[in-house]
Protein backbone atom coordinates (compact mmCIF):
# COMPACT_ATOMS: atom_id res chain seq x y z
CA UNK A 1 0.00 0.00 0.00
CA UNK A 2 1.31 3.40 -0.84
CA UNK A 3 -0.03 6.86 0.18
CA UNK A 4 -1.59 6.94 -3.51
CA UNK A 5 -3.69 4.47 -2.75
CA UNK A 6 -5.52 6.34 -0.18
CA UNK A 7 -5.63 9.84 -2.56
CA UNK A 8 -9.59 10.43 -2.72
CA UNK A 9 -10.62 9.21 0.58
CA UNK A 10 -12.04 11.41 3.35
CA UNK A 11 -8.74 13.21 5.52
CA UNK A 12 -9.43 11.80 8.60
CA UNK A 13 -9.76 8.15 7.22
CA UNK A 14 -6.44 8.80 5.84
CA UNK A 15 -5.20 9.90 8.99
CA UNK A 16 -6.79 6.91 10.42
CA UNK A 17 -5.10 4.83 7.82
CA UNK A 18 -1.54 5.58 8.27
CA UNK A 19 -1.78 5.35 12.41
CA UNK A 20 -2.80 1.77 11.49
CA UNK A 21 0.62 1.39 9.55
CA UNK A 22 -1.68 0.49 6.20
CA UNK A 23 1.31 2.47 4.30
CA UNK A 24 4.20 0.32 3.18
CA UNK A 25 2.65 -2.82 3.86
CA UNK A 26 1.01 -5.48 1.53
CA UNK A 27 -2.84 -5.08 1.74
CA UNK A 28 -4.42 -7.87 4.26
CA UNK A 29 -6.74 -10.35 2.90
CA UNK A 30 -7.13 -12.68 6.22
CA UNK A 31 -5.96 -12.64 9.85
CA UNK A 32 -6.05 -15.10 12.60
CA UNK A 33 -6.17 -14.05 16.24
CA UNK A 34 -6.45 -15.20 20.01
CA UNK A 35 -8.33 -12.96 22.54
CA UNK A 36 -8.28 -13.68 26.52
CA UNK A 37 -10.70 -11.93 29.00
CA UNK A 38 -13.86 -12.65 31.08
CA UNK A 39 -17.50 -12.52 29.88
CA UNK A 40 -21.22 -12.83 31.32
CA UNK A 41 -24.60 -13.32 29.83
CA UNK A 42 -27.12 -10.67 31.22
CA UNK A 43 -26.21 -8.13 32.87
CA UNK A 44 -27.16 -9.09 36.43
CA UNK A 45 -24.51 -12.23 35.92
CA UNK A 46 -21.35 -12.66 37.25
CA UNK A 47 -18.07 -12.43 35.13
CA UNK A 48 -16.55 -16.21 33.85
CA UNK A 49 -13.12 -16.20 32.78
CA UNK A 50 -13.18 -16.56 28.58
CA UNK A 51 -10.68 -16.90 25.38
CA UNK A 52 -11.52 -17.13 22.35
CA UNK A 53 -9.82 -17.81 18.59
CA UNK A 54 -10.86 -16.07 15.18
CA UNK A 55 -10.12 -16.29 11.75
CA UNK A 56 -11.18 -13.42 9.01
CA UNK A 57 -11.28 -13.53 5.14
CA UNK A 58 -11.24 -10.87 2.61
CA UNK A 59 -11.40 -13.35 -0.01
CA UNK A 60 -15.04 -13.95 0.55
CA UNK A 61 -16.15 -11.64 3.45
CA UNK A 62 -16.25 -14.43 6.23
CA UNK A 63 -15.28 -14.89 9.97
CA UNK A 64 -15.16 -17.78 11.97
CA UNK A 65 -15.47 -16.65 16.42
CA UNK A 66 -14.71 -19.57 18.55
CA UNK A 67 -15.61 -18.67 22.53
CA UNK A 68 -14.76 -20.94 25.35
CA UNK A 69 -16.05 -19.52 28.66
CA UNK A 70 -15.56 -21.78 31.86
CA UNK A 71 -18.46 -21.30 34.27
CA UNK A 72 -17.19 -21.57 38.10
CA UNK A 73 -13.87 -22.91 36.31
CA UNK A 74 -15.16 -25.99 35.74
CA UNK A 75 -18.06 -26.45 33.01
CA UNK A 76 -17.02 -25.65 29.44
CA UNK A 77 -19.32 -23.68 27.59
CA UNK A 78 -18.27 -23.47 23.36
CA UNK A 79 -19.98 -20.94 21.36
CA UNK A 80 -19.33 -20.19 18.04
CA UNK A 81 -20.26 -16.94 15.96
CA UNK A 82 -20.21 -17.28 11.90
CA UNK A 83 -20.11 -15.23 9.05
CA UNK A 84 -20.42 -16.63 5.60
CA UNK A 85 -21.78 -16.82 2.11
CA UNK A 86 -23.67 -13.73 3.48
CA UNK A 87 -25.12 -15.44 6.29
CA UNK A 88 -24.54 -15.34 9.73
CA UNK A 89 -24.72 -18.04 12.85
CA UNK A 90 -24.57 -18.47 16.73
CA UNK A 91 -24.25 -22.01 17.97
CA UNK A 92 -23.30 -22.39 21.47
CA UNK A 93 -22.70 -25.91 22.97
CA UNK A 94 -22.49 -27.11 26.29
CA UNK A 95 -18.72 -29.64 26.61
CA UNK A 96 -18.86 -29.11 22.87
CA UNK A 97 -21.73 -31.83 23.23
CA UNK A 98 -25.07 -31.24 24.47
CA UNK A 99 -26.34 -27.22 22.17
CA UNK A 100 -28.05 -25.11 24.36
CA UNK A 101 -28.57 -22.07 21.32
CA UNK A 102 -28.79 -22.16 17.83
CA UNK A 103 -29.59 -18.56 15.76
CA UNK A 104 -29.93 -17.94 12.55
CA UNK A 105 -31.88 -15.01 10.45
CA UNK A 106 -31.92 -11.73 9.28
CA UNK A 107 -30.37 -10.09 12.67
CA UNK A 108 -27.97 -12.67 12.82
CA UNK A 109 -26.71 -11.83 9.29
CA UNK A 110 -26.60 -7.88 9.98
CA UNK A 111 -24.92 -8.33 13.57
CA UNK A 112 -22.36 -10.96 12.42
CA UNK A 113 -21.73 -8.17 9.39
CA UNK A 114 -21.18 -5.48 11.84
CA UNK A 115 -18.62 -7.67 13.98
CA UNK A 116 -16.77 -8.49 10.74
CA UNK A 117 -16.80 -4.74 10.26
CA UNK A 118 -15.50 -4.08 13.96
CA UNK A 119 -12.75 -6.45 13.64
CA UNK A 120 -11.21 -4.88 10.17
CA UNK A 121 -11.75 -1.42 11.77
CA UNK A 122 -8.95 -1.89 14.61
CA UNK A 123 -6.75 -5.12 13.53
CA UNK A 124 -6.88 -4.75 9.88
CA UNK A 125 -8.42 -2.18 7.74
CA UNK A 126 -6.98 -2.67 4.24
CA UNK A 127 -9.19 -5.57 4.11
CA UNK A 128 -11.87 -2.84 3.53
CA UNK A 129 -10.07 -1.15 1.03
CA UNK A 130 -11.73 -2.46 -2.37
CA UNK A 131 -15.39 -1.91 -3.50
CA UNK A 132 -17.24 -3.63 -0.75
CA UNK A 133 -16.81 -0.55 1.60
CA UNK A 134 -17.09 3.37 1.16
CA UNK A 135 -16.16 5.64 3.44
CA UNK A 136 -17.72 9.49 4.80
CA UNK A 137 -15.80 12.06 6.98
CA UNK A 138 -18.01 13.09 9.96
CA UNK A 139 -15.76 15.56 11.34
CA UNK A 140 -12.22 16.09 11.81
CA UNK A 141 -12.28 13.32 14.50
CA UNK A 142 -14.92 10.27 13.08
CA UNK A 143 -15.91 9.10 9.94
CA UNK A 144 -18.86 6.62 9.02
CA UNK A 145 -17.58 3.38 7.09
CA UNK A 146 -20.15 1.20 5.43
CA UNK A 147 -19.89 -2.37 4.16
CA UNK A 148 -22.17 -4.30 2.07
CA UNK A 149 -21.45 -8.06 1.25
CA UNK A 150 -24.72 -9.28 -0.99
CA UNK A 151 -28.28 -7.77 0.38
CA UNK A 152 -26.67 -7.13 3.19
CA UNK A 153 -24.76 -3.20 4.26
CA UNK A 154 -24.37 -1.98 7.56
CA UNK A 155 -22.69 1.23 8.80
CA UNK A 156 -21.00 2.08 11.96
CA UNK A 157 -19.28 5.27 13.14
CA UNK A 158 -15.88 5.23 13.82
CA UNK A 159 -14.42 7.69 16.68
CA UNK A 160 -10.47 8.91 17.21
CA UNK A 161 -7.89 10.67 19.05
CA UNK A 162 -5.61 13.41 17.81
CA UNK A 163 -3.30 10.70 16.15
CA UNK A 164 -6.11 9.15 14.20
CA UNK A 165 -6.23 6.13 16.55
CA UNK A 166 -9.82 4.48 17.25
CA UNK A 167 -11.10 4.98 20.68
CA UNK A 168 -14.55 3.97 19.91
CA UNK A 169 -16.65 2.38 17.35
CA UNK A 170 -20.97 2.58 17.46
CA UNK A 171 -23.14 0.55 15.19
CA UNK A 172 -26.74 -1.00 15.77
CA UNK A 173 -26.86 -4.32 16.41
CA UNK A 174 -29.32 -7.39 18.20
CA UNK A 175 -28.40 -8.24 21.45
CA UNK A 176 -28.74 -11.95 22.27
CA UNK A 177 -30.31 -11.51 25.75
CA UNK A 178 -32.21 -14.14 27.48
CA UNK A 179 -35.29 -12.13 26.63
CA UNK A 180 -34.67 -12.48 23.14
CA UNK A 181 -32.95 -10.71 20.97
CA UNK A 182 -33.08 -6.85 20.93
CA UNK A 183 -32.11 -4.00 19.00
CA UNK A 184 -29.46 -1.61 20.76
CA UNK A 185 -26.68 0.97 19.90
CA UNK A 186 -23.61 -1.71 20.10
CA UNK A 187 -19.95 -0.40 21.23
CA UNK A 188 -16.74 -1.58 21.26
CA UNK A 189 -14.09 1.59 23.50
CA UNK A 190 -10.51 0.78 23.34
CA UNK A 191 -9.01 2.61 26.08
CA UNK A 192 -5.24 2.75 24.87
CA UNK A 193 -3.30 1.41 22.18
CA UNK A 194 0.19 -0.92 22.12
CA UNK A 195 2.39 0.52 19.76
CA UNK A 196 6.03 -1.35 19.17
CA UNK A 197 8.45 -0.18 16.67
CA UNK A 198 8.27 -1.46 13.72
CA UNK A 199 5.11 -3.79 14.41
CA UNK A 200 1.43 -2.29 13.73
CA UNK A 201 -0.31 -0.94 16.68
CA UNK A 202 -2.81 -3.13 18.10
CA UNK A 203 -5.45 -2.34 20.54
CA UNK A 204 -4.95 -2.59 24.48
CA UNK A 205 -7.76 -3.73 27.00
CA UNK A 206 -11.02 -3.17 25.10
CA UNK A 207 -15.14 -3.96 25.59
CA UNK A 208 -18.01 -4.70 23.81
CA UNK A 209 -20.74 -2.82 25.03
CA UNK A 210 -24.52 -2.81 24.68
CA UNK A 211 -26.90 0.16 25.51
CA UNK A 212 -29.71 -1.23 26.67
CA UNK A 213 -32.89 0.81 28.06
CA UNK A 214 -32.02 0.31 31.67
CA UNK A 215 -27.85 1.83 31.19
CA UNK A 216 -24.93 -0.01 29.43
CA UNK A 217 -24.60 -3.88 29.14
CA UNK A 218 -20.58 -4.65 29.17
CA UNK A 219 -20.42 -8.27 28.42
CA UNK A 220 -17.36 -9.28 27.28
CA UNK A 221 -13.55 -7.65 28.34
CA UNK A 222 -9.64 -8.38 27.02
CA UNK A 223 -7.33 -8.30 24.92
CA UNK A 224 -6.18 -9.85 21.93
CA UNK A 225 -2.80 -11.72 22.56
CA UNK A 226 -0.01 -9.48 20.30
CA UNK A 227 1.77 -13.10 19.49
CA UNK A 228 -0.87 -14.53 18.41
CA UNK A 229 -1.93 -12.02 15.57
CA UNK A 230 -1.36 -13.37 11.75
CA UNK A 231 -1.69 -11.98 8.86
CA UNK A 232 -2.30 -13.14 5.34
CA UNK A 233 -2.58 -16.49 5.88
CA UNK A 234 -4.59 -19.68 4.82
CA UNK A 235 -7.22 -20.84 7.29
CA UNK A 236 -6.00 -24.01 9.58
CA UNK A 237 -8.33 -27.23 9.23
CA UNK A 238 -9.58 -26.54 12.80
CA UNK A 239 -9.87 -22.99 13.30
CA UNK A 240 -11.90 -23.87 17.06
CA UNK A 241 -11.18 -25.84 20.11
CA UNK A 242 -13.77 -29.17 20.24
CA UNK A 243 -13.67 -28.74 24.69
Amino acid sequence: MTDADLAGLPNVVQRYLRFMGVVGRPRDWSFRARFVGRFRRRPDAGWAAAEAWQYNSAVEIARIFCLRIRFAHLVPVLGRDTYAHGHGRLLVKLMGRVTVADGSGEEFDISELITYLNDAVLLAPSMLLGPAASWAQVDDHSFDVTLTDGAHAVTARVFLDQRGAPIDFHADRYANLPSGLALARWRTPVTNWDIVPGRRPLPGPATAVYDLPDGPFPYIEGRFVPGSLAYNIAPGRRECPSR
